[in-house]
């Protein structure tokens, strides 16, 4: 049996991750984030798909992929958070687990970040907590599918 497949779905400017605001951010690349979740995912027995991009449409397309290809999704909607109402009905139509994910906490910046469009879409959500989020998502995904599987 193949291990299950998870999106890592990341949004706009996380390509800049250790050089764009890095007191915000940190100093880590998303080359260091691939690695820490492909470590992670590996651990925890899944494959990973990590993907980043500064489109809209784009990340859209990723999120109707992972509902016939994926087991959950990691998803850091970066700017797209506060804005879509397109990717959080592509959310919604997801039948598989959904983590958001923040590097920074939201709630503690501009009010205008407060708001996620992507939450009412998520079975949970992690702000604040740097990369460690995407590996506590990942290990919530874990124990989500675990759970799903001990009910069938």
């Amino acid at each position: 049996m193949s291990a299950p497949l998870i999106f890592v779905l990341n949004g706009p400017n996380l390509n800049m991750l250790g050089t764009r605001q890095p007191e915000i951010y940190g100093a880590e690349t998303i080359d260091d984030l691939e690695t820490l979740c492909a470590e992670t995912a590996d651990g925890l027995g899944f494959a990973i798909d990590f993907r980043q991009t500064n489109l809209e449409g784009e990340l859209i397309t990723w999120v109707q992929e992972a509902r016939a290809r994926a087991a959950g999704v990691v998803i850091n909607p970066a700017g797209y958070t506060h804005t879509s109402v397109a990717l959080m009905d592509a959310l919604l139509a997801l039948d598989i687990p959904v983590i958001e994910v923040h590097i920074s906490n939201i709630h503690q910046r501009e009010s205008f970040r407060h708001h996620s469009y992507v939450s009412r879409a998520a079975t949970g959500v992690i702000a604040g907590l740097g990369f460690a989020g995407y590996r506590l998502a990942l290990l919530a995904l874990s124990e989500i599918l675990e759970e799903e599987d001990d009910d069938q």
